[in-house]
């Protein structure tokens, strides 16, 4: 899917907007078409799931949208601060992205994101790495170089600025992973593993948030990355919900081998909630099942395992914490 848009898409709370702005968004908008079930392809197993998940996406866009009008990070930080509570984070994400994009795009004004991430967006900094890696999914020259697109965010973060392109390239091309092994080859190192927990994350949305078609999706994906992938499902799960905790009682039987994964996701998505100050009830209650904790405590558990975590070494930092989140539920 292309970046440029067919036409300008409107910005809430932006009126009068400058002329560079609209064309900026002219030129890179995308149309909130590209995010609706049918034009993608996802599974659609009913209303309401559909509906919350299609909500997700179209407020990822309006965040990303307007970011693009460049006015600065408090006054983007109000125009988001306005979306409902429960999915504030995605907008957040979606600004990430735009203000990625303009730092790569523009001879000067090169901190955006750093600017972001240190002031107006300081509870939302999960979500900011992820939608960082929307845009490395959009420029090739990031995505030849991932280790100097990510060089600049939080030492310890920074690979879920990997995780935000694996769920781009899950969301927009599915078919080209799906048992296709090869598809994963171009990445080095532990590049592949954080790429697939954000290609789990995309799973969530491909199936419709169907917990009967999630297991076979996995399968279909390199046995070696499950561990990774059970942890993305887990997350959107517990971040994005659009499941009842029957259904999630389901999942959590599917994931054979892979419930410590699962419920490490679960409280990833528990702590980047927290953080932001936007805990939901089906937070709540895919932690409950996931973790056997509440979403307060499951988020306290990734606190606790940061506890003398050194700097990266033969195994990054990032995924020494992940093991020892994934290790607090065997």
């Amino acid at each position: 899917m292309k970046v440029l848009a067919d036409k300008t898409l409107p910005v809430p709370g932006f009126a009068a907007e400058r002329p560079l702005a609209k064309f900026r968004r002219r030129l890179f908008g995308i149309s909130p078409e590209e995010v609706t079930f049918k034009r993608r392809g996802f599974h659609d197993r009913g209303l309401e799931p559909t509906r919350r998940l299609e909500h997700v996406g179209r407020t990822f866009l309006r965040g990303y949208h307007t970011a693009l009008s460049d006015e600065g990070p408090d006054a983007l930080a109000s125009q988001l601060e306005v979306v409902e509570e429960d999915f504030r984070g995605f907008a957040y994400e979606g600004a990430a992205m735009g203000l990625a994009l303009l730092d790569q795009l523009s001879p000067w004004r090169r901190e955006r994101v750093r600017a972001f991430l240190g002031g107006a967006g300081s509870r939302h900094p999960y979500m900011i790495h992820v939608g960082v890696g929307w845009a490395i999914a959009r420029l090739p020259w990031l995505r030849r170089n991932v280790a100097r697109a990510t060089r600049d965010l939080d030492p310890l973060l920074r690979w879920l600025a990997l995780d935000g392109y694996g769920f781009h390239e899950g969301y927009f091309h599915w078919r080209r992973y799906e048992a296709r092994p090869e598809s994963f080859e171009r990445f080095g190192g532990y590049a592949v593993h954080a790429f697939a927990q954000g290609l789990g994350r995309s799973l969530w949305f491909v199936e419709g948030a169907d917990v009967t078609r999630i297991p076979s999706a996995v399968a279909s994906l390199p046995r070696h990355l499950h561990p990774d992938i059970w942890s993305g499902v887990g997350l959107a799960c517990a971040y994005a919900g659009g499941a009842e905790a029957r259904e999630v009682e389901r999942l959590r039987a599917a994931a054979e081998g892979f419930k410590a994964e699962l419920a490490q996701g679960a409280a990833f998505a528990a702590k980047t909630r927290q953080r932001a100050g936007n805990l939901t009830g089906h937070t709540e209650a895919a932690c409950q099942v996931l973790c056997g904790l509440s979403a307060s405590s499951a988020a306290a558990v990734t606190d606790e395992t940061l506890a003398q975590l050194r700097e990266d070494g033969a195994v990054p930092a990032y995924e020494v914490w992940r093991q020892r989140i994934q290790s607090h539920f065997i």
